[in-house]
């Protein structure tokens, strides 16, 4: 992870107040994280740090865009993302980060690296369901599509098979009941 040295951010320098970082992403961060669901990506973080007395308040925002295969058809498509993440840090004797939301860091760390929640936050933002869009409105044409339009379950099919025997429907008439 020696790739991600800039994501460290040196918080006890600066003042108390705002202060915004901005980092631009690519499949090289990824692949610091041996993460490859992504074909490229182009992605902008910007941070909003709040330096305060006792703790630090982040708030991570990202956008752009990842190139990833279609659920459905296979095909590569760019998805646009977008997400924000907050992140409050207070000090305490040990590191812990068993909250996703607050984060301790020893009393005295001096500086914090961002890289971990940046990947996580552009990772969930990808949704769970890809679907190139082209299949969304219909205008979709591939090998995989053509072929499952194929396989599909002709309609007259399933009528045909509905139809029973008339001798059939008399014995089920005695197992209902039902005399006509």
């Amino acid at each position: 992870m020696k790739g991600l040295k800039h994501f460290i951010i040196p918080f006890i320098g600066l003042k108390e107040g705002n202060h915004s970082f901005q980092y631009q992403i690519d499949n090289t961060f990824f692949e610091e994280f041996q993460y490859n669901e992504f074909n490229e990506t182009d992605i902008n973080i910007d941070i909003n740090f709040i330096k305060k007395s006792t703790l630090l308040e982040l708030t991570f925002s990202i956008t752009g865009t990842v190139n990833i295969p279609c659920d459905v058809t296979g095909e590569l498509y760019n998805q646009n993302i977008e997400g924000e993440y907050k992140l409050v840090v207070k000090f305490g004797p040990e590191f812990n980060d068993d909250n996703d939301e607050i984060l301790i860091l020893p009393y005295d760390e001096y500086q914090m690296n961002v890289a971990q929640y940046i990947y996580e936050l552009a990772v969930l933002s990808v949704p769970t369901k890809r679907v190139h869009p082209d299949v969304l409105n219909g205008t979709m044409e591939s090998e995989s599509l053509k072929k499952l339009k194929e396989l599909e379950v002709n309609k007259e099919k399933t009528v045909e098979e509905q139809a029973t025997d008339p001798r059939w429907d008399k014995l089920k008439d005695l197992l209902t009941g039902k005399n006509t």
